[in-house]
């Protein structure tokens, strides 16, 4: 009989050496950020092999969990300490050594007996360990019954990890807020100073046809703000500025004011008075207020 090379095996092959390049790479690497991805494509290995074992559960907890949650509560932990930062050799905690060689000979131990049962004693397959029910039920049975408490409290200290990043994260402010009342003061004195005008920038669309920030604002005597320009669009070139449109309605509402004006002065659009009234830039009318 010939024997036949599954899926399973072909999995297997080619995720177990990547696994261990990648946590030999984790260990080996002096680089926070090389070392979290070294870890990150360990754990997507784990998760192919979880997955060529028919265990659909941890395949994905593997991938959301740990290489999207835990991943980056790693590297969020990496930003705030710094990539650059230079780690100090003086032991700061007494006994941090003695206690780390006692947990890698523990872990090896672990690891040597694991190893060993499996290669020494027969595998039993999934269908004989999970049962009948598969196993996403045998797993969900044995978290909400047998290990909740540990479910529970591993949820805790998830939590309790995540409320230290933030308040870790969150720095002291360099600058003291700005009142209302200082922000006036401020204002005031350095338009008085500078004549900086005191009131806030026009926004875009302002006297205006259209509420975008690629239209700028008009001021009341129709030419056009620039402080409502953004000198980003400005420098693209993508400034829509229709003058003619945007000074229509300008322009409506100053005829309307010479007209009443005319009425009331007895004056006949066509006389020589009315087409020698001065105008500004914008071809409007100067109207006397």
């Amino acid at each position: 009989m010939i024997p036949l090379v599954t899926a399973q095996a072909v999995a297997f092959w080619v995720l177990g050496p990547l696994s261990v390049i990648a946590g030999v790479g984790m260990v080996v690497n002096r680089k926070p950020v090389h070392s979290a991805l070294c870890l990150a494509g360990l754990m997507v290995c784990l998760a192919g092999l979880y997955a060529s074992l028919d265990a659909p559960f941890l395949f994905v907890a593997q991938i959301i969990v740990y290489t999207g949650a835990v991943m980056m509560l790693f590297v969020f932990t990496m930003m705030v300490i710094g990539i650059d930062t230079v780690d100090e050799m003086i032991e700061t905690i007494k006994g941090q050594r003695v206690a780390a060689i006692i947990g890698v000979v523990g872990l090896l131990a672990l690891l040597v007996l694991a190893v060993g049962h499996g290669i020494v004693s027969s595998p039993a397959g999934l269908e004989q360990a999970t049962g009948a029910d598969g196993n996403v039920r045998s797993l969900a049975y044995l978290i909400f019954s047998d290990y909740v408490f540990p479910f529970e409290a591993t949820a805790a200290l998830l939590i309790t990890a995540a409320l230290a990043a933030m308040v870790l994260a969150h720095g002291e402010p360099l600058f003291k807020k700005e009142q209302q009342k200082e922000r006036i003061n401020r204002r005031t004195k350095e338009f008085g100073e500078k004549g900086t005008q005191p009131g806030p920038l026009p926004n875009p669309g302002v006297y205006a046809r259209h509420n975008s920030v690629d239209y700028p604002s008009l001021l009341p005597d129709g030419s056009i703000s620039d402080d409502s320009i953004i000198p980003t669009l400005a420098e693209r070139g993508i400034v829509v500025v229709d003058k003619n449109r945007l000074l229509t309605p300008t322009k409506s509402a100053n005829k309307a004011i010479v007209d009443v004006r005319d009425d009331q002065k007895g004056i006949v659009p066509g006389d020589d008075e009315l087409a020698a009234e001065p105008t500004d830039e914008n071809g409007l009318k100067e109207v006397n207020r």
